[in-house]
């Protein structure tokens, strides 16, 4: 594997006011990696300093072996903004054919290269529309095409489904999914049961301080299920409790229950009893999980 961004004790302060305290990480190429935090946590400002649009008040930043800003990574590294917009008066081919000749393209690369990547997000048949005349899905798969061109290696993409109605949310995921194995992604979003499909790395950031780095579906999630029912049952705990093999059933949150498994050997056997059970009892559930969900892993 090889390390594609080294960030070492990175402090970033506007005035008085600390944004980044002292954050340290390495990411290698693979799969993607997930940048997860509350609002005002400093995602925003990371990935401004990744970008080299701003610079660290202390510490050092590399990305694939260069510094931010650093003319050898045009064309390597994309970012897209969670409010980034086409402009309405030209049509989607146009805006991404102009994109690519501002990153050095002729125009028969920019054109070639513009059916390229939306083609990439299923947007072939639109190349001649006015981003008025797309549905806000659309638009966003668009924006993700612009973020594309010139076959980046490395491309951030913040709240890359935020608003998006189910379908689109899903056909995002799928583009993410689908690509990942050429292009690093880096995923901010605060959906966390999304990022969980996607992602092998999480980056928890709270404060401006960096407070987990972790694998996901590590050691810390073997010996456990998740269960998530439909609606509550009230006799639920004790039904589960009767499950050999399981020590421990807690409430995670409301109709989400996590099990302590003591035999992760046996852990087939425990879910056909754990199914077995609901089916007796008519109890509905939503999703069963191996492990702690990502939620459950951070907090």
């Amino acid at each position: 594997m090889s390390l594609i961004i080294d960030v070492q004790q990175v402090t970033k302060q506007y005035g008085d006011k600390t944004v980044l305290n002292k954050v340290e990480f390495s990411l290698e190429k693979g799969a993607p990696v997930a940048l997860v935090g509350p609002n005002g946590a400093g995602k925003t400002t990371l990935f401004s300093l990744l970008c080299g649009y701003i610079q660290p008040s202390s510490g050092n930043i590399s990305i694939l072996g260069h510094v931010p800003g650093n003319s050898a990574l045009f064309g390597r590294l994309s970012a897209l903004p969670q409010d980034a917009q086409l402009d309405p008066r030209f049509t989607i081919a146009m805006q991404l054919n102009f994109y690519a000749r501002l990153q050095g393209m002729s125009n028969k690369f920019a054109k070639k290269d513009t059916a390229r990547v939306l083609d990439m997000v299923a947007l072939s048949d639109v190349v001649n529309s006015l981003p008025s005349e797309l549905s806000h899905g659309m638009r966003k798969r668009a924006t993700i095409a612009q973020a594309l061109l010139g076959s980046p290696e490395i491309v951030m993409l913040d709240e890359a489904t935020a608003g998006l109605d189910p379908a689109n949310a899903k056909e995002i995921r799928a583009i993410v999914s689908e690509h990942a194995s050429e292009v690093n992604f880096i995923l901010s979003s605060h959906d966390l049961s999304e990022l969980e499909r996607l992602c092998d790395q999480v980056l928890y950031l709270d404060n401006g301080q960096l407070k987990q780095h972790k694998t996901l579906g590590n050691n810390d999630s073997a010996g456990f299920l998740t269960l998530r029912m439909k609606q509550h049952y009230s006799e639920i705990m004790p039904a589960i409790l009767q499950i050999p093999g399981v020590s421990q059933v807690s409430m995670t949150q409301d109709k989400e229950y996590l099990l302590t498994i003591s035999n992760e050997q046996g852990k087939l056997a425990i879910e056909m009893d754990l199914l077995t059970v609901l089916a007796s009892n008519n109890w509905s559930y939503a999703q069963l999980i191996n492990g702690k969900t990502l939620e459950n892993q951070l907090f």
